[in-house]
């Protein structure tokens, strides 16, 4: 057992006037309510009492918690599936737009099953990946002959090792939020480059959803960031915020989970209507895009 994660300050910028925002529940394993509160200053949202790390586990224990069982069962995994396979070669080209190079190290964390290393292996980068979930370890095994790191093994690579360091929906995840930042820091080469892939609670969708925005996720999502949250823990960890793009993708599919969470069934038109809304609103100001890629580069 683990304390709850409780906060009397916030862990992005450290002020301790963090505000009550609404209670989420959790619809994918245990029904329980968590509340989110707000920092003014950085604009993070947290979800407090969120499981310590130790008893985190049992919150993915879900065959619809599909980034770790690869399943294609109903329609909206199989439509997961099918964007995921476009969007793989997609974040290669962030990652050599990001990098200017076609091929070095890349570090995958929180691979999954491994199909982002796979399919960097596969055009020519040399690629590893770290995951946690030891069942997602041996299906990325299993599916692509890829043998996946433990996560405690970061702290052990080699210091400058990677041209780049990928986290695709991740970081929100991560208990050692800072230690993590600390690590990506020692073993990013002197120009390399770090993606991060993040919900955006200050999107268009979230502000329509509210409490019923899938991406929320708790209690497996700790933190709900922000751009300003984000360039706000980049500067605290030696990084600064290079660019960052909207995820277009994901609008359409948070709406479809959030129209499941709010009535209990899957709303076509309506989520469709919602994701192009989102994504108007993100095409003029990118910073309300439903989902952003930032890339941080060392300082």
């Amino acid at each position: 057992m683990s304390a709850p994660l409780h906060y009397d300050s916030c862990p992005i910028c450290g002020h301790a006037d963090c505000r009550p925002v609404f209670q989420v529940v959790d619809q994918l394993v245990s029904q329980q309510s968590f509340q989110l509160i707000e920092c003014p200053h950085c604009s993070v949202r947290l979800t407090q009492d969120a499981p310590g790390a130790a008893d985190s586990g049992a919150y993915y224990q879900s065959d619809e918690y599909i980034s770790h069982t690869n399943t294609r069962q109903g329609l909206i995994n199989q439509i997961y599936q099918l964007v995921r396979r476009r969007t793989l070669s997609q974040k290669i080209k962030w990652v050599e737009r990001a990098t200017g190079l076609s091929g070095g190290r890349v570090l995958d964390v929180g691979s999954g099953t491994g199909a982002f290393v796979s399919a960097l292996r596969r055009s020519g980068w040399r690629a590893d990946g770290l995951e946690p979930d030891a069942a997602a370890r041996q299906v990325g095994l299993r599916d692509y002959g890829i043998t996946l790191m433990e996560s405690d093994q970061l702290y052990q690579l080699p210091s400058g090792e990677f041209d780049a360091i990928t986290l695709w929906h991740v970081l929100e995840h991560v208990h050692d939020l800072h230690g993590y930042m600390k690590e990506f820091r020692r073993v990013l080469k002197s120009g390399g480059r770090l993606l991060l892939a993040l919900p955006n609670h200050t999107s268009w969708d979230a502000d329509h959803f509210q409490q019923w925005w899938a991406a929320y996720d708790v209690p497996r999502h700790l933190y709900h960031f922000a751009p300003d949250s984000i360039r706000a823990l980049a500067k605290r960890n030696g990084f600064e915020c290079q660019s960052l793009r909207p995820l277009w993708y994901d609008a359409f599919y948070i709406a479809l989970l959030s129209h499941q969470h709010q009535c209990g069934q899957n709303r076509w038109l309506s989520s469709m209507y919602v994701g192009l809304r989102s994504n108007w609103r993100a095409y003029f100001d990118r910073e309300r895009g439903s989902s952003l890629v930032y890339v941080l580069k060392p300082i």
